[in-house]
């Protein structure tokens, strides 16, 4: 005899998607049907995240139907498939560049739900009133829960608790997160973007789930997400878990009889421009409340700018003009710090060497390609071969000086080191008057004879003096022992002697 089947399950569904009242545009999509739920919240702001939203839901939605044997590969197959026709998108229009969504999906055969999840749209589960919850957000602020750093309420005002680590971008393959969720009889589930479970904590939520109708929890969770002061776009899913072939009662879901639900951007609804309508739940024309006019832009001034981060912005244009101005400014900016440096240099002086001889630069000791750095600004007397070694590589290797009359001490405490070369001594003064000489050597000599020979000998005889004594030869002067370049000539006055510049 064959076990008794299992009895069956059904989905009863609601689902409803406001823009919200700082939003101009409404960048979520969801679809519901008695096989599919599905919320997506676009990201991109100029990028249409509402084109982002709308391909996952169109994707999705193809599952709506008999389920598959292997529905968790069905899931993740389709954000697959998410993931590559908007890589197709972003190549034909590069003004898409950056968009993306997430995406929560939840495929039923009837038993159970098989879960695909990325991103920080949310996923919950009532029974017998407790609320789980299914997901866990790809978020900043969810990291720091896990790691204990911040606590779910705080999570919810934390400057950064829009910043998504996962989507779906076409850029980045992303492995969704898939598991199964059995179901029973009186079980209700919630798919929502954080429009809604960003504002609203879960004893608010499930006391809104586990109070009348689907078709009233839409709207309550929506109305209380405006009124917690929600800035995001709202889009909620809600579902009922009833026995297979239960009667579809009008007071349980008026919405479910009209077939598959498609709300949001993903439903592409021409909006009304009239008056706003005071309505949340606008018939059963897809349950999207976009028709509302927009909060001017005003209501949001006190937004967080991070919060903001989804708004729409006109599309760019004159992109090529916008670059080249900001080319242009950096170049002037680069032109104006190369002249401010180059200004401050000429205001450098250092001492150094030139020809053998110490002289004094204008500028910095530096060598660049194409660029002149120095210049001579004024030649010393002072030699290198004159001063003492240790000085001398002092002055080959640059001495930096904080201005031209700094420059010039230097160069005077150099003078001092210098050696200076020797003064020559004078001639000394001539022998007594050859005239004098002359006249005793004349009286002195006796005269000679015709017939006397010349005296052989000039010598004088012995025990007598000479007459005539000989004249003193004179002295020569001395030689310098120092010349230029190994000392400098003595000079008045030490000041270094001015050069033009080159």
């Amino acid at each position: 005899m064959d076990p008794t089947p299992s009895p069956r399950l059904g989905l009863r569904y609601a689902a409803l998607s406001d823009v919200g009242r700082v939003r101009k545009d409404n960048q979520d999509s969801g679809f519901a049907s008695e096989h599919l739920l599905v919320v997506a919240d676009g990201v991109g702001g100029a990028a249409r995240g509402d084109i982002a939203s709308s391909t996952a839901v169109q994707i999705l939605r193809r599952l709506d139907g008999p389920p598959p044997e292997d529905m968790a590969e069905a899931v993740a197959g389709a954000i697959h498939r998410t993931h590559d026709r908007l890589a197709e998108l972003v190549e034909e229009d590069p003004e898409l560049d950056g968009t993306s969504t997430t995406v929560t999906a939840a495929l039923f055969d009837g038993s159970r739900i098989t879960v695909g999840h990325v991103g920080d749209s949310r996923g919950y589960l009532l029974r017998e009133g407790t609320l789980a919850q299914l997901t866990k957000d790809h978020t900043f602020v969810q990291s720091l829960i896990d790691e204990g750093r911040i606590t779910e309420d705080e999570a919810r005002t934390h400057p950064h608790r829009n910043l998504i680590l996962r989507a779906v971008d076409g850029v980045h393959e992303t492995e969704p997160d898939l598991f199964d969720v059995e179901l029973a009889a009186g079980d209700r589930l919630l798919l929502c973007s954080d429009g809604c479970c960003g504002v609203l904590d879960s004893n608010r939520l499930a006391d809104i789930l586990g109070s009348g109708s689907i078709d009233y929890a839409v709207v309550e969770l929506v109305r209380a997400a405006l009124e917690a002061g929600s800035t995001d776009n709202i889009t909620v899913v809600v579902a009922d878990v009833v026995e297979a072939g239960a009667a579809v009662d009008a007071e349980t879901s008026a919405a479910a009889s009209t077939g598959p639900m498609l709300v949001g951007a993903a439903a592409e609804q021409p909006r009304r421009t009239g008056a706003a309508s005071k309505s949340f739940f606008r018939g059963h024309r897809g349950g999207d409340t976009g028709e509302l006019e927009p909060v001017p832009a005003a209501a949001a001034a006190g937004v967080d700018p991070e919060a903001l981060r989804y708004a729409p912005r006109p599309p760019r244009r004159f992109t090529w003009f916008r670059r080249a101005v900001v080319l242009g400014v950096l170049g002037a900016l680069l032109v104006a710090a190369v002249l401010g440096a180059y200004r401050w240099s000429q205001q450098q002086y250092y001492v150094a060497v030139a020809d053998e001889r110490v002289a004094i630069y204008r500028g910095i000791q530096a060598d660049l390609p194409g660029l002149r750095t120095h210049e001579l600004a004024q030649m010393t007397r002072v030699t290198m071969a004159s001063l003492p070694a240790y000085r001398a590589d002092q002055v080959r290797a640059g001495i930096a000086a904080d201005g031209l009359d700094d420059a010039r001490e230097i160069v005077g405490t150099l003078l001092d080191l210098a050696v200076v070369c020797p003064t020559p001594e004078p001639a000394p003064s001539a022998s007594p008057s050859t005239t004098a000489s002359a006249k005793s050597t004349k009286k002195a000599s006796p005269k000679p004879s015709a017939t006397t020979a010349p005296a052989a000998s000039t010598s004088p005889k012995p025990g007598k003096q000479s007459s005539a004594p000989a004249s003193p030869s004179p002295t020569a002067s001395p030689s310098p022992t120092l010349a230029p370049p190994d000392c400098i000539e003595p000079s008045a006055s030490g000041a270094p002697s001015e050069a033009a510049s080159p």
